[in-house]
């Protein structure tokens, strides 16, 4: 844990957070002023969603090994994330940005390597093909991570992340939308992705990230927000128990 203090200024840095100006504040029995406490709530709501992340997808794996069924999932939704991950990680380790700002992606990058491959384990024997694109990931995502790539097609691959996630989420919901089911799809794993992409509006905001960054959160909100519509929506009322007679 990196913490400094400075005495004669009052101020108190802990994991990049200020705590100094809130403490003086309050000391003073005064409410610290926006440019104070803003930027203190972003750090900390960023790493409250870090700390979420560790099991965000959690329930979803759980859901999908309690069963040992896959029904109504779309692998090709959990392939595209998977790789969206992977880019929008490297990306920001690339651009330097703080832990804060996106260290929830490592966690969820792990999370989705697990989903996928128990997705796999409970799907269809798998053919050549899935064998190829799990080959060609191992093969790329390293470099990738690495930041071995040209700049110019760092950029592009960013670029195109949002689409890749648009595009991963499109085949679930319509999926949910034709079956009028939601099968496996774990409601508490996608109420924390809407939660997350919500207040990651607000810390991309607070953080000064790019643009496209911050895009990338509100496009979530979206595709997070009708597939949690739909599990709503969808779900089949739980049947009553008829009383036994005596």
């Amino acid at each position: 844990m990196v913490m400094k203090v400075n005495l004669e200024t009052m101020e108190l840095e802990i994991l990049g957070m200020n705590f100094g100006c809130v403490l003086s504040a309050l000391s003073d029995a005064k409410i610290p002023e926006k440019e104070c406490l803003l930027p203190l709530v972003s750090k900390l709501l960023g790493y409250c969603i870090v700390a979420a992340s560790t099991t965000v997808k959690l329930p979803q794996i759980l859901k999908i090994l309690k069963h040992g069924s896959v029904r109504g999932l779309s692998v090709a939704s959990f392939e595209l994330e998977l790789i969206g991950y992977t880019i929008a990680l490297a990306y920001c380790i690339h651009k330097g940005l703080p832990f804060s700002a996106y260290g929830e992606l490592a966690f969820l990058l792990i999370q989705a390597i697990i989903l996928i491959a128990i997705i796999y384990y409970y799907s269809p024997p798998m053919g050549s093909k899935t064998w190829i694109k799990a080959l060609v990931y191992c093969g790329l995502a390293p470099t990738v991570l690495a930041g071995k790539i040209d700049p110019g097609l760092f950029e592009l691959l960013y670029a195109s992340q949002h689409a890749i996630f648009f595009c991963a989420r499109v085949p679930q919901i319509w999926k949910n939308f034709t079956n009028k089911s939601t099968g496996e799809l774990s409601f508490l794993t996608c109420f924390m992705n809407f939660a997350g992409s919500l207040v990651r509006v607000f810390t991309s905001i607070q953080e000064k990230t790019p643009l496209s960054v911050l895009m990338g959160s509100v496009l979530g909100i979206a595709t997070n927000g009708t597939i949690l519509s739909q599990i709503i929506m969808y779900q089949k009322p739980v049947p009553k128990k008829e009383k036994k007679e005596d």
